[in-house]
């Protein structure tokens, strides 16, 4: 018959076999590999969609056709959404099974509107070279015909040189519309268009007086005038439909929500593992007295238990490579962005010195004509042998050149275009260099900078966003910090951006005020804006903390301005009113203190 101490010693074993399996299963290995596979097909899709807006921008700013690489990026953007699609099943993921729906939405349907926006462009370069040919075909000679008379010849002569006339008005059109073209193609704004407008119906007018051939070539003109005003509208309203799509900042808000489930979970199992680790201590205590065999037992026990503890500690490191991925993710972000801004701003002196070249490229041959003629007409005087009448005749022809190039203006025009083109070249130099200074590949580098020069190269890149903004620059006299400059002009950067967005749509301004106090140099940047809200405002320094539409941040811009500062030795702190605007101050020490890693 058992005894109630065997019953009770039966029940407390199998009791503490049953807690021993159930804390064995909660320190499972996580399955790191499936987790890894997401992350890289969400990594794909984020740089398909950044491939994407670069696209546009090269098939912009390139004469030639759109290629095929926006049908290479949407097979492979499908092919990571099936992917990814296939792994829902697979996986415990809420957030990836609420999240993938939208962004498979939004990547369709941008993958459509970036392949519309293709055809569009290739319309308006197609129409914008017809106008070019039509330009380039001569017009038709004018013939001067025979009279019965003097009186006759005259006449002729003189309905002859009428007609020249209108052939070169005509021409002068034509040469105007093609350039109104370009403008209008290369800068897209209401003063080309308008322009673009006025020239084909001069030539329409102008046709008028010329037979049926000029009256098809100006139709033609027309024809591509009107083609070209059409696809740049819809390059324009395509441009604006994609930038209204939310494709990246839906993919980094899932990355983030998948590694923080994955967070939570080792998390868990880390939490458990201690369990687990106290249990086996008090079980060997409790235990003690069945010797060898539970000695071995334990042995292997905590073999098993510093396997878990190596699987979680690699899970937990390759976790926190995944965070600092995605904070050098918003970094790149940042400046894709800004990339995309300065690109825009470079397309406009590139554009007019492009135009000035070729005008000046057209006018090259009447000069190179009259020099040619010049040196004939020396080495006719040279000749002891010359016949006055081939004297007369080359000096007549070089006078002529000579009067129309004096007629034209030709040398002051050729002045102009040559300080046009050299004015357009030092505005791309200086916006190169701005961008050169801001974001440069030795983030590490610590060396001596003045703040000022800082807001002025961040107040270059941003100028895009700051076109309607009256900027107010209080810059007082202060002396060089040692920092790392790229680090503290992205922390500028941030500031501004946040500052410009917050601005109403007019009578915007943000104020910069920099002096030095404390043995250090005191920055502030504020604005007139909306404000934030007393509640919000103690989170702003949170990491992922946003008060954005989605789309428009992630949170992580002052997190990262806060720990620059904070490895600068430096501080960072916020005053605002609802409604009233406001104002970051930072503080940053001539010197850092000693032992402050100044890390990108």
């Amino acid at each position: 018959m058992i005894s109630l101490r065997h019953l009770l010693f039966t029940i407390i074993t199998f009791g503490l076999i049953a807690a021993l399996v159930f804390l064995y299963n909660k320190t499972e290995a996580v399955n790191l590999g499936k987790h890894n596979d997401i992350v890289d097909q969400l990594r794909l899709l984020q740089d398909t969609d950044v491939r994407w807006d670069f696209d546009l921008q090269r098939m912009r700013s390139d004469m030639e056709p759109g290629q095929n690489s926006v049908s290479n990026r949407t097979i492979a953007a499908n092919n990571a959404l099936r992917a990814l699609t296939n792994a829902v099943p697979l996986v415990d993921s809420p957030a990836l099974r609420a999240e993938l729906p939208r962004i498979a939405r939004a990547m369709n349907e941008k993958a459509v509107l970036v392949e519309k926006y293709r055809v569009a462009n290739n319309i308006a370069k197609d129409a914008l070279r017809n106008i070019t040919q039509i330009e380039d075909e001569p017009a038709a000679p004018v013939v001067i015909p025979q009279g019965n008379s003097r009186l006759q010849d005259r006449k002729n002569k003189r309905l002859a040189g009428q007609q020249a006339e209108r052939q070169r008005q005509l021409t002068g059109a034509i040469d105007r519309l093609a350039a109104a073209a370009s403008g209008y193609y290369w800068q897209d704004k209401d003063g080309q268009l308008a322009e673009l407008e006025a020239a084909a119906k001069h030539v329409t007018d102008l046709s008028d007086n010329f037979d049926d051939l000029a009256h098809e070539r100006a139709a033609a003109l027309n024809d591509a005038a009107r083609t070209l005003r059409a696809a740049i509208a819809g390059e324009r309203d395509l441009s604006a439909r994609i930038s209204a799509v939310i494709t990246g900042p839906r993919l980094n808000g899932l990355v983030i929500s998948l590694n923080r489930e994955l967070g939570e979970t080792l998390a868990e199992k880390e939490r458990f593992r201690v369990y687990m680790i106290a249990y086996a201590a008090a079980l060997l205590i409790g235990i003690g007295y069945l010797g060898i065999r539970i000695v071995a037992a334990n042995e292997m026990l905590e073999r098993r238990v510093d396997e878990r503890t190596r699987e979680l500690s690699d899970a937990l490191k390759h976790l926190k490579e995944s965070e600092a991925q995605l904070v050098q993710s918003e970094k790149m972000s940042s400046l894709g962005q800004m990339v995309a801004g300065v690109a825009h701003e470079i397309n406009t002196p590139l554009a007019y010195v492009k135009n000035s070249l070729n005008t000046v490229n057209e006018r090259l041959p009447v000069i190179t004509s009259a020099v040619a003629n010049a040196e004939q007409l020396l080495g006719l005087l040279n000749d002891p042998n010359v016949q006055p009448e081939v004297l007369n005749r080359q000096f007549s022809l070089l006078a002529g050149e000579l009067a129309e190039i004096k007629q034209q203006d030709l040398l002051p025009e050729l002045a102009g275009l040559v300080t046009d083109g050299i004015y357009g070249t030092t505005q791309v130099a200086e916006i190169v260099s701005n961008l050169k200074d801001f974001s440069r590949l030795d983030r590490n580098k610590v060396g001596r900078f003045n703040l000022n020069d800082g807001l002025n190269s961040t107040l270059g890149l941003a100028r895009h966003l700051l076109k309607s903004v009256n900027v107010n620059k209080q810059y007082g006299e202060i002396p060089e910090i040692t920092c790392a400059p790229s680090q503290i002009n992205q922390v500028f950067l941030n500031l501004i951006t946040n500052a410009a967005q917050a601005l109403p749509a007019h009578n915007g301004v943000i104020t910069l005020v920099s002096r030095g106090e404390k043995d250090g140099v005191t920055v502030e940047v504020s604005d007139n804006g909306s404000g934030i809200p007393p509640d919000v405002l103690p989170k702003i320094f949170d990491p992922f903390f946003t008060t954005k539409e989605i789309g428009k941040g992630t949170g992580l811009g002052l997190s990262i301005s806060y720990k620059i500062v904070k490895d600068h030795g430096g501080t960072i702190r916020a005053e605002s009113q609802a409604g009233h605007g406001t104002k970051f101050t930072v503080w940053l020490p001539v010197n850092p203190p000693s032992g402050n890693e100044l890390s990108a």
